[in-house]
Formats: C-alpha cells, structure tokens, sequence
C-alpha cells in the first residue's frame, strides 16, 4: 500500500473531483471511493444480488446493470434502508480502495470519499484534507451538475456529516468558495508539504 494517503473528502457539491483532478495533474495517484462504489455494484456482483433481493428488479437497467439514481431515491427517503445498504457495500469498498492504494506508485496516493469519516475510511489514511464549501453553494453546484430536485440534494447533505464534524476530525481544510484558480493555489501550497511529509516516511 501507499506509504502516505492522503484522505480526501467534502460534501456533495463541495469540489472534491476538482482538487482530485488538480493533485492527479500534479502527478499523484487518485483513489475514488466513488468508482470502488460502482465496481462492487457492477452486473452479476453479489452485492447487487443482495441489493435486488431487497428492493427488487425494477431497480435494474436494460443491460442488468443497477439504476444509481432510483436506489438514491429509496435509500435517502428512508433511513433503515441507508443503513442496510452501508453495512453491505462498506466493507467491500473498503477491500477496494486497498487493493487500489496497494498498486500505487506516486509520492504518495489520495483517497477520495465523501464518507471519509463516517465510513471509517480515514484509518487508511496518514493525514486528511476537507474541501469545504457553504451549504447554500454546494446545492447550487450540484443541481447545476446532476439536475434532480433541491429536496433530494438538502437529503444527501442531511445525511453526511455536518460541516462542523467535518472540520473538527479533518487535519486540513479548504474553502472553495471561489475560482478553480483560488482552490488550485491553496492546493499547491498544501501538496509541497504532503510531498515533503511522505519524503520522511521509511
């Protein structure tokens, strides 16, 4: 596994995909919770055997391939049914996300996961970063991203830690607030200092 991982998390909306994809420019290897997310849900996976036996067929494409947003609907309009859907896939992403760690070969990986903490995902890593943002930007982003409705979004980020939490367990924090320029040059600043703390790591 990576000698340093770097944990990267924020809230819907908050620009996690932005500085992941500034930190890969700069050379280092990205981990995404998200795509080890889609991969243990794939067509023909036990887990999402699991999950249609639970919710039913309805919830799978022509190609039997899982309906993400449909399942979002369930799991966010009913909190059991969140858990239950956790406690499946939690572990196994988690054995992604190593394996994934494992092969890489930058100065030191990232781990992107917007349930960095509640997941528990943090113990994988050395240091942590939060990409912060006010709640009122992170709907406006998202909904000009995904489109859907303000309701289901103000559910997601219920659901997540609250920006104080988030605060108070993360090492670093950046607000994005601004440009894509501001967010990339706190970035900098902060990945000299990841470079330098891995350097140190025997």
């Amino acid at each position: 596994m990576a000698k340093w991982v770097l944990g990267l998390t924020g809230g819907i909306g908050s620009g996690k995909s932005l500085a992941s994809a500034y930190l890969a420019e700069l050379g280092i290897d990205i981990v995404d919770a998200d795509l080890c997310a889609r991969q243990v849900v794939a067509a023909g996976s036990p887990a999402l055997a699991a999950i249609v036996a639970r919710f039913g067929s309805d919830l799978l494409d022509a190609q039997g391939g899982l309906q993400r947003r449909r399942l979002r609907d369930i799991i966010f309009a009913d909190a059991a049914h969140r858990h239950w859907l956790e406690a499946l896939l939690h572990p196994r992403i988690r054995a992604c996300l190593i394996s994934a760690l494992s092969a890489s070969s930058s100065a030191y990986a990232v781990l992107v996961s917007p349930l960095l903490f509640e997941s528990g995902q943090a113990a994988l890593c050395q240091h942590t970063l939060l990409i912060d943002a006010p709640e009122s930007l992170q709907l406006e982003r998202t909904l000009a991203r995904d489109g859907g409705d303000a309701t289901q979004v103000q559910a997601i980020i219920a659901s997540q830690w609250s920006r104080q939490q988030r605060s108070a367990a993360a090492d670093d924090i950046v607000l994005n607030d601004g440009s894509p320029t501001h967010l990339h040059q706190q970035l900098l600043a902060l990945h000299q200092g990841y470079l330098e703390a891995a350097a140190h790591v025997c």
